[in-house]
């Protein structure tokens, strides 16, 4: 009997005795005890003081936006009393069971299938979310899983105790573990607690890091050995040494862990890769290449995760504190948890010299091109409290418009106080206020933002986040500097770098007051008005089209483009240059241009902003 089983292991002194006493959960798995894919968990849960208790596994964990329903997965569920006699048991729902006479239930014991490679088709749940049973090769325990909770009873502590493979090592952020050779201990403080701590069992691929005074655990399971754990720390590192200085000089964690799961092959079940965010560690699970091959896409996406250990797990909301596992009450704020931190994690790169500034205002487009396929006259905070229901199909957009929010407070915050302030000051000023322990209000942020910045950044957010207007980027983008179109056109063509367009207020070619981001050294001056092309004036209603259409015609070929030269005494005498003209399909989406000729104001916001 399951009970006889336990109290054996108590007489080896390896249990805590007092736990049960002090209303613990205790659960026991052995790894190296498979039935049929399945493992066995057994639970001692706290004592109850009602004949009727229902057990539950998770609809929902923090950090998705899908409700995956683990108890699909939970199967042969019985319960005994403190005498080892079977309780009557009865399914709910598909999360749930109902235990009878549970006034003496003292252990429960269910098998568990893994998500991985589950027979179930619908609903697959993605990777990071998920766990894996590959009998003496690796586990992924996804607490939340594995382990459930009686209804009444999640606040209580919990206790595992795992017995794993020869040489197997647990690579986990939980702050409380007691690693042995044959079995580990681990203890959390109740249920929310257990479910933000993933473990990974395997043998062993790791490197620890030290950054700032933060141990920082790095641990690989590649199948075949094409990645290693030190040659992608190397990559975090660089990482999480920018981030140190994008938070101020400190990391907000003494102990962290990356847990890497590399898989074979170019597609996955679920057809995507990620990570998965936890307050003390992020899960990975990507396509198994060479370590060089990863470094761009570990740091991207570590860059993301890595921040969300500012925002959700330490600025969140109510809904997010006191976490609904079978009916979650969703936070009217995605664009602070998701949206911030995307943005977050390519700035960092940009401003630590990670990433060319080039390629980081591609990034920028990519974004404004993708948030271009969602409805753009919800509101974000609806569509945030709607992410599970009605607007599930809008959810990816934190990840686009989300991100262009954070773009847009930081550039209008560092223009309101003169490039002292950003999105960086106000994420430490708001974690300070708040903090793991300590939830704000969904109805007051605003408000609070508000306090902290200036009136001109709470009016932005009830109009913009919690209004349903469209972004205002171009006058955001000129604020740093930056030229940028919200209706480009067709096409756009740059004459030695710089922009040609018809001024339709006199009917004129002009090359425009800007400069490419791309650094060309032009022979024509910002301002200049073109007035003839290979001898042939400027016709206004014509002149752009022709142009595109010999530059896809004749591409590389040379363009003779007269301009006026602006002598001494008033003289004016036109002179001829020649160019060879760039057609850049604009795909919809404008590209940002550094302007010439920066105003005080727009200098300060950009240096401050790309840090360059």
């Amino acid at each position: 009997m399951p009970f006889v089983s336990l109290a054996q292991q108590d007489d080896d002194g390896d249990v805590d005795h007092s736990a049960l006493k002090n209303g613990s959960y205790m659960c026991y798995v052995d790894l190296t005890k498979l039935n049929k894919d399945k493992l066995t968990v057994t639970m001692t849960v706290p004592k109850q003081g009602d004949n009727y208790v229902e057990f539950r596994m998770p609809a929902i964990v923090p950090g998705t936006y899908s409700i995956y329903n683990f108890g699909r997965f939970v199967s042969n569920l019985k319960a005994f009393d403190n005498k080892g006699i079977a309780l009557n048991v009865e399914k709910t729902d598909v999360n749930g069971w109902s235990i009878q006479n549970a006034i003496n239930l003292r252990t429960i014991t269910y098998e568990v299938e893994d998500t991985w490679d589950t027979e179930i088709k619908e609903n697959y749940i993605f990777e990071p979310a998920g766990t894996n049973i590959d009998s003496l090769q690796q586990y992924v325990v996804n607490p939340f899983g594995f382990f459930g909770y009686l209804k009444n009873s999640k606040e209580v502590p919990y206790q595992l105790y795992i017995t794993k493979p020869e040489g197997f090592y647990a690579s986990t952020g939980a702050q409380n573990l007691t690693s042995g050779a044959k079995y580990d201990v681990l203890k959390y403080t109740n249920y929310s607690d257990l479910a933000d701590s993933p473990i990974m069992y395997c043998k062993p691929d790791t490197a620890w890091l030290n950054v700032g005074g933060s141990q920082i655990l790095i641990s690989v399971y590649s199948p075949t050995h094409k990645a290693s754990a030190k040659d992608i720390g190397a990559s975090i590192k660089r990482i999480l040494e920018a981030q140190k200085k994008y938070l101020g000089g400190t990391l907000p964690v003494k102990k962290y862990a990356f847990i890497i799961n590399l898989y074979k092959g170019f597609f996955s079940r679920s057809g995507a890769y990620g990570a998965l965010e936890h307050s003390y560690s992020s899960f990975y699970f990507l396509p198994e290449i060479t370590s060089e091959e990863l470094s761009q896409t570990v740091s991207d996406i570590a860059a993301h995760e890595f921040f969300h250990i500012v925002t959700p797990l330490n600025i969140h909301s109510e809904e997010i504190h006191h976490f609904d596992f079978d009916n979650p009450n969703m936070s009217a704020h995605l664009w602070l948890y998701e949206g911030l931190t995307e943005y977050s994690a390519s700035l960092v790169q940009v401003q630590n010299g990670l990433m060319e500034q080039y390629d980081y205002f591609n990034v920028l487009r990519d974004k404004i091109k993708e948030a271009a396929n969602y409805n753009d006259t919800v509101p974000f905070t609806t569509m945030s409290k709607g992410c599970l229901t009605t607007y599930a199909d809008q959810y990816q957009n934190v990840y686009y418009k989300g991100a262009l929010i954070g773009l847009c407070l930081d550039i209008k915050l560092r223009s309101l106080s003169n490039g002292k302030y950003g999105i960086q000051n106000l994420m430490l000023d708001l974690a300070k206020k708040y903090g793991k322990d300590k939830p704000f209000k969904d109805a007051e942020l605003f408000d609070e933002i508000t306090r902290l910045t200036y009136p001109e950044i709470g009016v932005f957010l009830k109009i913009y986040v919690g209004g349903n207007k469209p972004l205002p980027l171009a006058e955001i983008f000129d604020l740093a500097g930056i030229y940028y179109q919200p209706k480009a056109p067709i096409n756009l063509v740059l004459l030695d770098g710089r922009i040609a367009y018809i001024n339709n207020a006199d009917g004129k070619m002009y090359i425009d007051n800007s400069i490419s981001a791309e650094g060309y050294s032009t022979t024509l001056q910002p301002g200049v008005e073109i007035k003839a092309i290979n001898g042939k004036t400027v016709d206004p209603a014509t002149a752009l089209s022709n142009l595109i259409l010999f530059t896809t015609t004749y591409p590389g070929e040379k363009v003779k483009i007269t301009v006026p030269r602006y002598l001494v005494d008033g003289i004016v005498q036109d002179r001829t240059v020649e160019v060879v003209p760039k057609v850049t399909p604009s795909n919809g989406v404008s590209p940002l241009i550094i302007k010439s000729n920066l105003s005080s104001p727009q200098q300060v916001v950009q240096k401050t902003w790309l840090n360059r």
